[in-house]
């Protein structure tokens, strides 16, 4: 069981027999009548963001998420295949979970499967990742200042933003996160 003021930025919780994890958090003391908890939460089965208000003795349940390692295998219209690289279990999970995680896998990708109650819920991606690019637009000569950028697409289908000195065929860093360039990778 956790305390309402356990709860942080990133703690993960049940409620109703969900999952959901702390986005924001914000408590309020209050004297003598203890401390209010006003929380926004993510569902990490539905993706839901829900804003709540906990009070001084509440309890939570501590949500039972088990992570595993897995490969990207492909997907289709709207389904993402996942496979235990040492079990050979198979995994599916809807394309609506993974979001836009989807513009930054490949095949065979290794990524941290979450489980809950023995049932995939999401993703974690690694925090940057390494992707070609399949095609971005030749710098202007003599407009080679780190200031410009232009819009690369990657080997996954993603658009990104690229300073004007990277080339087609160059690999870059992502981050997964935000989707923002980070670096050329050496080869």
């Amino acid at each position: 069981m956790l305390s309402i003021t356990e709860l942080r930025k990133g703690t993960l919780f049940a409620l109703d027999n969900e999952p959901y994890k702390v986005v924001d958090y914000n408590q309020k003391v209050m004297g003598r009548g203890g401390s209010i908890v006003n929380v926004r939460i993510k569902s990490l089965v539905s993706g839901k963001v829900l804003e709540r208000t906990f009070k001084g003795s509440e309890q939570l349940e501590s949500a039972d998420i088990e992570n595993e390692q897995v490969q990207y295998l492909y997907s289709n219209d709207a389904t993402f295949y996942f496979m235990n690289p040492v079990t050979f279990m198979q995994f599916e999970i809807a394309g609506d979970l993974i979001g836009d995680s989807a513009g930054y896998i490949k095949d065979g990708d290794l990524v941290t499967l979450q489980l809950f109650q023995n049932r995939p819920i999401s993703i974690d991606l690694p925090k940057n990742v390494p992707l070609r690019v399949e095609y971005t637009e030749d710098a202007v000569k003599g407009d080679t200042s780190s200031a410009v950028t232009k819009n690369a697409t990657l080997e996954t289908g993603v658009t990104i933003r690229v300073p004007g000195f990277i080339k087609t065929g160059d690999t870059v860093s992502v981050d997964t996160a935000t989707g923002v360039y980070r670096e050329r990778v050496k080869s």
